[in-house]
This record gives structure tokens, sequence and C-alpha cells, in this order.
């Protein structure tokens, strides 16, 4: 195991002094050498001379000795350790090794071409969630593989699948799988952490995390060959690439607070850049749940209206109901709380209302029978009413 020590300057510590002898001053001719317990002898006594050959032997064998030890020695003793790192279940790495097992990659071979993207196990009887423009294209024909993390491959169909809010249910054989537990998306608060799960160009078995930069994003996603999806999206700073779209992205926990489905891209005066900038949405999880819901036991999904057009050319403040004959649907909600074509919806309960498609979001953030108090400006006069939002048609 790697320490990691501060960026600081350590002094070196000194080494001690090798050891040294100092010979005594001359004394006439006669040199001494206090070895050998202290005796000393004269440079007239025939013996020392051999003394001091035995004692100049003695030290160059000894260096000898120590080069051929170290020139000839092959083996050195270095210390391991097998210390084992302790991840705490909720880490990151803890995380990631929950939820993983349950995300799986999606592959799609259609007439029309092939795609590829992420989904999870919503129940142990097989049942994988992902996004509509995922699977888009092998709808009227063509096959579907998804790729578990233990890396075995199932084939899966197309249980039901809604464009409005970019969302599709599979089913594959399964019937043991690891089922991902929900958490409560409208609980989410911003700088929360998340964890991002999914197959981005590939690559199976990403994980990225970040945080929650932002809630209630209006976005239109899709693939931009059917019709558009409006979501109100949490947005999060984890990478999100393409690959990714219909993953979960989850909380502190390893609950599922969304599903991936849409990245910000820069514009072409800024490159075009087509990967993560730090901008990705997903579809919150409360609205993700109703959905698939409706997908599993109907085959098909419905989503509140107001029952009006809008005129998506109007730049002004607010979204402007059309002036055409036939902009507001007969026996509809609008109808029937007596908006008419030419009003300027500038409010939805207490949500300021800025564009044409803040509007959609707003309204699809409900459910069918919600009650909503809609603010809309007629003739400069300033109105108000409350209405039951009503089921769209089955698609």
């Amino acid at each position: 195991m790697s320490q990691q020590f501060p960026q600081e300057n350590f002094a070196k510590s000194d080494k001690p002094d090798s050891p040294w002898w100092q010979p005594a001053e001359p004394q006439s001719k006669i040199f001494t050498y206090n070895t050998f317990g202290g005796n000393s002898f004269s440079k007239k006594n025939p013996n020392s001379f051999f003394i001091l050959v035995a004692v100049l032997v003695s030290l160059v064998s000894g260096a000898i000795g120590a080069t051929i030890g170290r020139t000839t020695s092959g083996s050195a003793n270095i210390v391991t350790t097998q210390n084992s790192i302790e991840r705490a279940p909720d880490s990151i790495a803890g995380i990631a090794a929950r939820v993983s097992p349950s995300v799986v990659e999606i592959d799609v071979t259609a007439s029309s071409g092939s795609d590829t993207g992420s989904g999870f196990f919503i129940d142990s009887d097989g049942y994988i969630l992902t996004n509509n423009h995922v699977v888009e294209a092998a709808a009227s024909g063509g096959r579907i593989r998804v790729t578990l993390a233990n890396g075995k491959k199932y084939d899966a169909k197309i249980v039901g699948r809604d464009s409005s809010y970019d969302l599709a249910v599979l089913k594959t054989d399964l019937v043991d799988a690891a089922a991902l537990q929900f958490g409560d998306s409208d609980k989410v608060a911003v700088g929360d952490a998340v964890i991002a799960i999914g197959s981005p160009l590939g690559l199976a078995g990403t994980v990225t995390s970040g945080i929650i930069s932002a809630k209630n994003r209006p976005v239109t996603a899709g693939n931009g060959s059917g019709e558009s999806s409006f979501i109100s999206a949490l947005q999060t700073d984890a990478a999100i690439n393409p690959g990714n779209s219909g993953g979960p992205l989850v909380d502190a926990t390893g609950a599922v607070i969304g599903v991936n489905s849409a990245i910000a891209s820069l514009g072409s005066a800024f490159g075009g850049q087509s990967g993560s900038i730090g901008l990705g949405f997903a579809i919150p999880i409360n609205q993700a749940r109703k959905t698939a819901d409706q997908l599993i036991k109907n085959g098909f999904a419905t989503y509140p209206i107001l029952g009006v057009s809008i005129d998506s050319r109007y730049s002004g403040d607010g979204a402007l109901v059309s002036n055409q004959s036939n902009a507001i649907l007969p026996g509809g909600p609008a109808e029937k709380a007596g908006l008419k074509p030419g009003d300027v919806i500038i409010a939805i309960d207490d949500q300021q209302i800025n564009s044409s498609d803040e509007l959609i979001v707003a309204i699809r953030r409900h459910s069918v029978g919600d009650k909503v108090t809609v603010k809309y400006v007629r003739n400069s006069i300033t109105r108000q009413v409350t209405l039951t939002l009503a089921a769209s048609k089955k698609q």
C-alpha cells in the first residue's frame, strides 16, 4: 500500500563522521600508532615494518571482500506488506460495488443502424429501465442485447416506450436480477453528492461522481429524428457522455434519483465539443417511476395536458396560446377554465413561465388529475384560473 506525504521540504539528516585517527608528531624519526593495545613501535624496530604491512594487508583484504560481497550477491531483502484497504459502504467505491451489478449495457441493431446505451434493473423479474431514444431504432424491428456487469448477455424486448418523457422499459428472461432501490427525487437538494454509472462510448461499468448542480431544468431531449421529450431535469456535473443514456444517477446511499438522459454541448463557436463539459441532465426518478409503472401495466404511458397549442415562435415573456382556431382542445381543461387563443400564460402555481418549453415542462412535472393554478394575460389584464389536468391521448 503506497503512502502519500505532504509536499514539504525535508532536511537530510547528518551522517556520523567516518572513523579516523591522527598520527603523533614525529619525534626523532620515531612514529607512534596507538593500536594493538596501545603498544608503541620504533622505526628502528625491524618488526614494526612487518606489523605495518600486516595492517595494510588486512585493510586491503577487507575492502576486496566487501567489494566481492557487493558484486557477487544477486539477492536483496525487499520488505512487502499485505495491508488491505477498507472502503466504507458509503464511499464512492462502496456504492459503485453495490450498484454496478444492476447496470447493463444495451446494444441495438436495426435496419436503420445501431445504437449503444445503458439501463438498469428495476425489478427482479428482468425489467430494465432506459431511455426511449436508446431503443427507438428497434421499435419497428431489430435486435436488442443487454450485457450484464459479469459479462453475460441476454436478448431483450420492448415492453413499452414513451417519447414524451424519453423513457422505455425492456424485459429479459432473467428471474433473479439485482434490482436497484428507488430514492425520492423531490427531496434532492442542490449540492448533494451523486454517482453516474453506465457505458459511455461502449465502456461498460464506467463510474463518475459529482453533485446536483440544479433542479427543475427545462430540457428538450431526444435523438432528433422523432418527437421531442420535455424533461424537468436534475442537472449534474458528474461526467456523462454518449452511451450513458439510460443509466442510473444515484445518491450517497446508492438509491436511484434519476435516469441519465442528456448533455449540453458547446456550439460551433466553441469548437462543437460533444463530450462531457460538466452539464449533464437526468430525468427525476419520481417521474420515471410513474411512467415505468404505466409502461409495464399498459404498454404505453400518458402525460398531463392543459389542452392548448402553444406558439413556439413567440419571443416575449411567458407562453403564447396559438391564435389558430384549433388552439383550444374542445372539452379540455383550458376550454373549461375559459382560456382563449392569444392568451399569454405567465405562471403555473407559483412558478414563473418565461417560454413555451418552460410551460410544457411545468405541466409534465405534474400527474394526470392534479389541480393547478394558471395565471395569464389577456388584453393587458392579468387573470387567474384553477383547472384539473387531463390525460393525453394514447400514442
